[in-house]
């Protein structure tokens, strides 16, 4: 299959840079940091399709003031070893088009392994943003994805002193760099465009810490039945409001295990299709509480001061639930039920702070390697 070239046929420049993005979370992180890079580097963007709903993907690059992709290689969904096989290859061909003096790849997607592993292997050298992280379940995904990302990677771009130290245990060869958390940045300037902006509250008929915001879309919790079911039976028996924007992976297990119809007519269930970057975030800032599996959303309600309940028996954000505003509860129904009605944050939350933004740490370390 041909993939489709966006291409803006600019001049060719030594001090290139190409992002790899595909899913939601690539998307939050390259935000700032094109911004940072804009002025001086030439900046292509590739994405590969890992994320290609209009919800999930587009709304995202017109919400966070992004151009359009130079490249969009339209890989789509499937198996984990296809799905990033094929991102591999078709990558391949725009890193040897491209020729870009490095890449950048950002979290823990199957984009963010396909991109650093295309580049590696072409004597390109790599940068990973949000490095750093672990869960220590290496039945993730997701820890696959960042444990090997780390390991090839030149520079590797650490949110937190946590993340530092991880990659010092492992004896990553690439450079480290604290810079701070991106999405910490990108949350900060979007919040107040989503206040002013967002009509989701109307809209869905909701009131500031009125409901409980639920995410589930986690390979771990959607390609198992049993897992699944135990998540719906609590939000159809807990008797708080929850709105839930299913992810289009969620709604097709839902459906394929015969729990749509249970989830949909469900008097205290909000279901929704997926919500743009402003709709979300306005939401997860006037929930009374957050239910997710998603490691970004853990983050945003951390940072934004609401509470969340982590549908996961590990994190690879241990700062959340150091500090208690985070409650790993598995999928056990009872457990579910229990916090959605009584969980309540014993810890202080330690707000970020920085003289110097984490996409404009990262512009400078990435001029340096070009001096």
């Amino acid at each position: 299959m041909k993939f489709k070239l966006a291409g803006n046929g600019g001049p060719r420049s030594k001090e290139e840079v190409l992002s790899v993005v595909g899913a939601r979370p690539n998307f939050v992180k390259l935000a700032p940091v094109y911004r940072s890079l804009a002025e001086h580097f030439r900046h292509v963007i590739v994405h590969t399709g890992q994320h290609y709903d209009y919800e999930m993907s587009k709304v995202f690059f017109h919400n966070l003031r992004l151009p359009d992709p130079d490249y969009d290689l339209g890989v789509g969904s499937g198996g984990h070893g296809r799905q990033t096989g094929e991102m591999i290859s078709r990558l391949e061909e725009v890193l040897v088009r491209e020729k870009p003096g490095i890449v950048l790849v950002y979290g823990d997607t199957n984009s963010t392994l396909a991109g650093a592993l295309a580049a590696v292997k072409l004597h390109l050298p790599v940068a990973h943003a949000e490095s750093g992280l672990r869960s220590f379940d290496m039945r993730m995904p997701e820890e696959v994805n960042r444990v090997v990302t780390d390991h090839v990677s030149e520079y590797l771009f650490a949110p937190s002193q946590a993340a530092v130290v991880n990659l010092r245990r492992e004896h990553c060869s690439g450079r480290i760099c604290l810079t701070g958390d991106v999405m910490d940045e990108v949350l900060k300037e979007s919040i107040e465009v989503a206040e002013r902006e967002s009509r989701v509250l109307q809209r869905l008929g909701l009131t500031s810490s009125g409901f409980i915001l639920a995410t589930v879309h986690r390979a771990e919790n959607t390609e198992d039945s049993a897992r699944l079911s135990s998540i719906v039976r609590a939000m159809t028996t807990a008797g708080e409001k929850i709105v839930f924007p299913a992810h289009p992976r969620t709604t097709k297990a839902l459906r394929d295990y015969g729990l749509y119809k249970k989830v949909a007519s469900c008097s205290n269930i909000v279901m929704t299709k997926p919500l743009s970057y402003f709709d979300f975030i306005k939401l997860e800032k006037h929930a009374e509480k957050i239910l997710t599996d998603s490691g970004g959303v853990q983050r945003e309600a951390y940072l934004l001061g609401v509470p969340c309940i982590t549908l996961r028996e590990n994190t690879e954000w241990v700062e959340t639930i150091r500090a208690g505003w985070n409650l790993l509860v598995g999928v056990d129904a009872k457990r579910i039920v229990l916090a959605l009605r009584s969980f309540k944050p014993q810890g202080r939350r330690r707000q970020a702070s920085w003289r110097v933004k984490p996409s404009e740490k990262m512009r400078a370390i990435l001029q340096g390697h070009f001096s």
